[in-house]
């Protein structure tokens, strides 16, 4: 590792923002993956992400001299003089400088020294400065980064972090798009404290397994392997797509480019069109491509984090590619999948029927009771009299009721007019 001189930094202005935890686990994963390692452990700290922890099996180690600026910005491996800047690929960027990640959190580095027999050293750094010398300390044979206090300089930006749920479910993602693309590696994914794991491939295993591992066997059996290069326009594409017996809510695009990460939008909607015409409505496919153009050809500059990127010929590539998917998905339409549900050991096949037959005869019986009940029912607005000439209270009374004030109306008659006689 080498320091870069005023011109080199000059040159080398390329720089990806850090606005989220998935991109501060993908920033660390893009280095590790220039290393050759084999397995890939990440540990998440729960509270707000204020702990990464990773774990890689380098055991080639570094020299005692780089320990001390490997976190600085203006350092570089891989380019030893001006003219080499233009033949880097840096996983799709056209020269490599430090992310400021190093400037945003505190990390802490246990390595193998190659210098050093049996010896392994312990830095911490903070704004991509070493604090104090390296110590010796116990290790296991590879290299261990810790990612600490996430943003502990920004306030703004750590208050603008979301739950923990869904923080974790972006960095899961980031980490299994990674493991397909990077098959030989093994890579686990889990929260500190906890046993399981939420994303486990093994080392030495082929993209359509990790694929089938992470987002379900349902996806796995219905895969078509797409091949398409061209030397005219400088870029070859493999990858795998579902077929026309699969479908799901959203579409799921998985884009490399130069071995990276990123998201081309036109390349997204050019291969749904296609799929518009096999699928039903608000059904998407799986699409996993990488694709590889001369680094030269490719512009980073389009989004601060280096998601999104633009190359040459985009629209001829495209084309090409379109192509591609749509003869591919032309061969697989001879035969469609549809699914039945068969019926249960013991099960009578015309049970069905009766239900269905005894539901209709006890709604024509309740739909009859119904009608003889609203016959019978006295409404609200027959029980009040609005005129004189309609009713009066003595309709409301019972017949015993009625008789028995005629009789006492006539016994009263009767006395009354013995006594006018006695007065007589």
């Amino acid at each position: 590792i080498k320091s870069f001189d005023l011109v080199m930094i000059v040159m080398n202005a390329t720089i990806s923002m850090v606005l989220c935890c998935n991109n501060c686990s993908r920033d660390i994963l893009i280095y590790i993956l220039f290393c050759p390692s084999i397995e890939i452990d990440i540990d998440c700290g729960r509270a707000r992400f204020n702990l990464f922890h990773f774990y890689f099996n380098y055991s080639y180690g570094m020299f005692k001299a780089c320990l001390a600026i490997s976190c600085s910005r203006i350092i570089c491996n891989l380019i030893k003089e001006l003219s080499s800047i233009t033949e880097l690929t840096s996983y799709g960027l056209i020269g490599l400088s430090k992310k400021p990640i190093h400037f945003i959190c505190k990390i802490l580095i246990v390595v193998d020294l190659k210098d050093c027999v049996n010896c392994t050293k312990r830095a911490s750094y903070i704004d991509s400065r070493p604090q104090g010398n390296p110590k010796p300390c116990a290790g296991n044979q590879g290299t261990q980064i810790t990612v600490e206090d996430l943003f502990y300089n920004i306030a703004t930006r750590r208050k603008a972090l979301k739950s923990t749920v869904e923080e974790h479910s972006k960095i899961a993602e980031v980490v299994g798009r990674y493991a397909i693309h990077n098959a030989p590696v093994g890579f686990t994914l889990k929260k500190v404290g906890e046993s399981s794991t939420d994303i486990r491939t093994p080392s030495n295993s082929t993209t359509v397994d990790n694929i089938r591992s992470i987002y379900g066997p349902s996806v796995a059996k219905e895969l078509l392997e797409i091949k398409c290069e061209d030397d005219a326009l400088k870029f070859k594409s493999s990858g795998y797509i579902s077929n026309a017996n699969y479908c799901t809510k959203k579409c799921i695009f998985l884009l490399f480019i130069n071995h990276r990460l990123v998201d081309s939008t036109n390349l997204r909607k050019a291969i749904e069109t296609i799929y518009s015409s096999y699928l039903p409505k608000n059904g998407h496919p799986f699409i996993y491509l990488s694709l590889e153009i001369e680094p030269h050809l490719v512009d980073v500059n389009v989004h601060p984090t280096k998601h999104e990127v633009h190359f040459l010929n985009e629209d001829a590539i495209i084309e090409k590619i379109q192509k591609g998917v749509e003869t591919r998905l032309l061969g697989c339409n001879s035969s469609r999948t549809f699914y039945t549900q068969a019926l249960l050991p013991g099960a009578i096949a015309s049970a069905s029927t009766e239900t269905e037959d005894s539901k209709g005869s006890g709604s024509k019986g309740v739909k009859a009771e119904k009608k003889d009940k609203d016959k019978d029912r006295v409404y609200d607005h027959q029980m009040i009299r609005t005129d004189s000439r309609d009713q009066k209270l003595d309709k409301f009374l019972s017949k015993s009721v009625n008789e028995s004030s005629s009789e006492t109306d006539i016994s009263e008659n009767k006395s009354t007019t013995a006594d006018d006689k006695a007065n007589r």
